[in-house]
């Protein structure tokens, strides 16, 4: 005979319901579901790249001719090259250093507010030098005001971007920042040909420039859309970071790398004019930056399928650097084309694979715009000094290039050791592992 089986009252069971219902709902919020992984394809994440592009194009493009003007302005405000260098480096910092504080208010949620304020300082700053007649006023409207905007629009949108892409992010990094090579190629020539054959004036030449530029980014602004949730609560940096020996390395690699990378987009016009006899150096740097086109995307390619991008950027830094050292050597004008050519194309895989290795220098998504807006804010500082030590060392030795030149190759050097160190930190001496 059985015994009689234990019953409960209805209440009992509800009350232990709900007693596991809480406890459900706790352990969700202690451990909140994990963001899916990147989609590496689809319309929406190549629309993105697309996106990016156009970015690229009105910021690094923009910085990439800055030649141009450092050529004008050499002529007509009756500054120093240092001086003059001053302009284009503080706006290259200012798109650096916005980083840090533009990233994690993208990885807020708040995306949007800030990457429209970017575009609207970039607009002021450009038709507000279009007014400009003196080298301070020019400071403050072309460095300052257009170099914060860059910043807001170029950290938070590279974080979108990353959002998408995983395994194919090399890739889909390098055909957006082709758009760099793009404008670095329309914005300079559009520029001295309005100023210098078509009469049109500087006033005019920086209020086209505005217009196309607010043209291009009319449907980043609606197009644009965060994948990942927000990060609502946490720090403007991430403190493990500074604890993560890689990333250090890596940092202190790209310090040193942009710390002599520039040399050659600045100086390269007023080398060919003062040193060759070049009359018009613009298509000197038409060349520079046409290349790299070609340049951005191959080496993502490889990089992708084959080797990785970190394992990418290596030898590129190491022959970049070894290429500036040669610089100094040429004496013609066959020769200078030759070394644009080469140089192009190694600077411009150098830009490209730096925004793709820095997504990857975390191994949490949602603080991928943190973490590449402190590499970012780190970097602005070589950005910011580089090309005026350049120019300064240019006006100590009386327009003699050598001492800036062998000062760009040596830095690139370090930034190139740096980043073995970076990779031996990360995956070891395996050189079979793709990184």
């Amino acid at each position: 005979m059985q015994p009689p089986k234990e019953t409960y009252p209805a209440t009992d069971v509800r009350i232990q319901s709900d007693i596991e219902t809480d406890k459900a709902g706790l352990s969700d919020q202690e451990s909140p579901a994990k963001p899916s992984a990147p989609p590496d394809g689809g319309a929406t994440a190549w629309l993105h790249v697309v996106l990016m592009h156009i970015v690229f194009f009105n910021t690094w493009g923009v910085a990439n001719g800055y030649g141009v003007f450092q050529e004008y302005y050499s002529r007509t405000l009756g500054e120093t090259e240092s001086s003059i260098a001053w302009v284009g480096s503080v706006q290259v910092f200012f798109l650096f250093a916005i980083g840090v504080a533009a990233g994690r208010v993208t990885d807020a949620g708040h995306f949007r507010v800030t990457f429209t304020i970017g575009v609207f300082l970039q607009l002021l700053g450009l038709f507000m030098t279009s007014l400009c007649t003196t080298y301070w006023q020019i400071f403050l409207a072309q460095a300052v005001c257009l170099g914060i905007g860059n910043g807001c629009t170029f950290c938070p949108a590279l974080s979108i971007l990353s959002q998408y892409f995983q395994k194919y992010r090399a890739f889909a990094v390098g055909l957006a920042a082709a758009g760099a090579a793009v404008g670095g190629l329309v914005y300079p020539v559009l520029i001295h040909w309005l100023i210098f054959h078509d009469d049109f004036g500087f006033p005019w030449t920086l209020r086209i420039m505005g217009f196309i530029m607010l043209a291009t980014y009319l449907p980043c602004i609606f197009l644009f859309k965060p994948r990942l949730p927000p990060r609502k609560s946490g720090d403007w940096t991430d403190k493990s970071a500074f604890t993560d020996v890689p990333f250090i390395f890596f940092s202190l690699s790209m310090f040193f790398n942009f710390w002599g990378l520039y040399l050659a987009f600045f100086y390269l016009g007023t080398f060919a004019r003062d040193k060759i006899g070049i009359s018009e150096p613009i298509y000197l740097l038409m060349v520079l930056n046409g290349v790299g086109i070609i340049g951005r995307i191959a080496p993502t390619i490889v990089a992708d399928k084959w080797v990785g991008m970190l394992n990418m950027l290596i030898p590129i830094s190491f022959a970049a650097s070894l290429l500036v050292y040669c610089w100094a050597a040429v004496s013609s004008a066959a020769g200078l084309y030759v070394f644009a050519v080469i140089y192009g194309l190694l600077a411009a895989a150098l830009q490209a694979l730096f925004p793709a290795v820095a997504t990857t220098m975390t191994p949490d998504p949602s603080r991928t715009g943190t973490r590449v807006g402190m590499i970012l804010g780190f970097v602005s500082f070589a950005n910011l000094t580089g090309p005026a030590i350049c120019g300064a060392i240019l006006q100590k030795q009386g327009g003699d290039y050598m001492g800036a030149q062998m000062f760009g190759a040596s830095s690139i050097f370090l930034g190139a050791t740096m980043a073995l160190a970076a990779r031996i930190a990360k995956a070891g001496t395996d050189l079979k592992r793709k990184v």
